[in-house]
């Protein structure tokens, strides 16, 4: 009878395999009667914890069901490309990202089902998979994808511990769908460590991979995601005005003192005009009027590159980057120890409900901020005209290279710091009655040295 059980429980898990996999209609990017032993390792994989997720997915239903028919598809896709990669050779990256293609409009897919369904009684079944599912991206990373995976499985944490508060009272077949999920996030984890350390195993001997017609990109598609990390370093500005470059030369010539004039040529007084008017009436006459010059043909540059706009959460930090004329972006469901990073975003406006840790505000422009409680830092840097509401309190708003900047203070937040450093055009608004009144911050200082210390004071004309 034990091993009848046990027979019955492995046909169970392969019927839930074969459910769970399902013909693809030819958006596989391979497949062979030889199975490697690594693909065989995924197939134990999918007929383990992601057949369990997948079944208990359908049980739930709704806006659950179908989001998981999209993971099932993404997942059909996967294996395809490991099948692929066991029996081809690694291809250059312009055909990698063309071999990805179909993966990367999965997630692009499961994220906006996410975001197009905010209204959902399941939205935090739906923001856990949305938030992890770019892991599946691990097949372009290298060399380390397995902590890329481990990124954003932790992505899911915030919003998987909102299901199990949710519903471990309630309905226990939630808080096993929350487990099967995690668990296959965890096994796919020791997976890659086993098989693909460093990046997908390709096959040195094998065949050329080649794109089918399934999995050929389409028109303008985007590749997979890249992990996330830290926005891109910017390179100085290095300035090619021509005044810059003759005063610095000037400074150059000035600082080799009366040696400036050994590079000089000396004129004997035979070529000196003055001394020898015979060269006045030889010379050619002077030109009168302005001398004809040449219409320059106008150089088009090349539209600049507009990355793509970002909201998202990426472990504890929440990134914000190239949002533009976004007016209602909003953060919710935060934690205290997150944080808020915004980069380069243009006419946009951002809330931030709830207590968080700090915010930054980097290079952007014409941005609102409107945020709650924040226990930390709320800084703002290289940005131009700002605008900051604070509806709770905060300990410290710190303003350092920005033009433009006026804060809304709230009652509780009026004890605040507000530090200042190569700014202009700063304002304070304190609440009074049902208005603000509005206080400018000075930006003109006088130093005067005492004997003992330099002391500072605000100069009259910045008050």
């Amino acid at each position: 009878m034990a091993n009848m059980e046990t027979l019955v429980q492995r046909l169970e898990k392969a019927v839930l395999r074969l459910e769970t996999l399902q013909p693809s209609g030819g958006n596989e990017v391979g497949s062979s009667d030889e199975v490697a032993p690594y693909v065989e390792a995924f197939d134990e994989l999918l007929a383990g914890p992601m057949a369990t997720y997948y079944k208990l997915s359908i049980e739930i239903g709704g806006d659950v069901a179908t989001h998981a028919n999209m993971v099932n598809e993404a997942l059909k896709f996967q294996r395809g490309f490991l099948v692929t990669a066991s029996q081809c050779q690694q291809p250059p990256e312009a055909k990698l990202t063309a071999l990805l293609q179909p993966l990367s409009n999965k997630i692009v897919q499961i994220q906006e089902f996410r975001e197009k369904n905010r209204g959902s009684k399941q939205f935090n079944h739906l923001s856990a998979i949305s938030e992890s599912i770019p892991g599946l991206g691990w097949l372009a990373i290298t060399p380390k994808p397995g902590p890329y995976v481990k990124e954003m499985t932790d992505a899911a944490m915030f919003y998987t511990n909102r299901v199990l508060k949710e519903y471990k009272e309630t309905n226990k077949k939630h808080v096993e769908w929350v487990k099967a999920y995690i668990s296959f996030w965890s096994g796919l984890q020791a997976y890659i460590k086993a098989n693909h350390t460093t990046g997908v195993s390709w096959n040195k001997s094998g065949k050329i991979a080649t794109v089918s017609a399934g999995s050929a990109p389409p028109s303008g598609g985007a590749p997979v995601p890249p992990p996330p990390g830290p926005p891109p370093a910017r390179a100085p500005v290095v300035s090619t005005d021509d005044t810059e470059i003759s005063r610095t030369a000037l400074f150059a010539d000035l600082n080799m003192g009366t040696d400036v004039t050994k590079s000089l040529k000396h004129v004997p007084d035979s070529n000196k005009t003055h001394k020898n008017p015979a060269l006045k009436t030889s010379a050619g006459p002077f030109a009168s009027g302005p001398k004809p010059f040449k219409t320059a043909t106008p150089t088009v540059k090349p539209a600049a590159k507009q990355d793509p706009p970002v909201l998202k959460l990426e472990g504890k930090k929440w990134v914000v980057e190239h949002q533009m004329n976004a007016s209602n972006l909003v953060i919710q469901d935060t934690v205290l120890r997150q944080v808020v990073y915004v980069y380069k975003c243009t006419q946009s406006t951002l809330t931030v409900k709830g207590k968080i840790n700090s915010i930054t505000i980097d290079n952007c422009k014409k941005m609102g901020l409107v945020f709650e409680h924040v226990v930390g830092t709320v800084e703002i840097i290289n940005s131009k005209d700002v605008k900051i509401q604070v509806l709770g309190n905060v300990p410290t708003i710190s303003v350092n290279k920005t033009d433009g900047c006026h804060i809304y203070l709230s009652k509780d937040s009026l004890a605040c710091e507000i530090v200042s450093a190569k700014s202009s055009e700063m304002n304070i608004l304190i609440p009074e009655k049902d208005d603000f009144v509005e206080y400018p911050v000075p930006e003109q200082f006088k130093s005067v040295w005492n004997g003992q210390r330099l002391a500072t004071t605000v100069t009259e004309i910045s008050c």
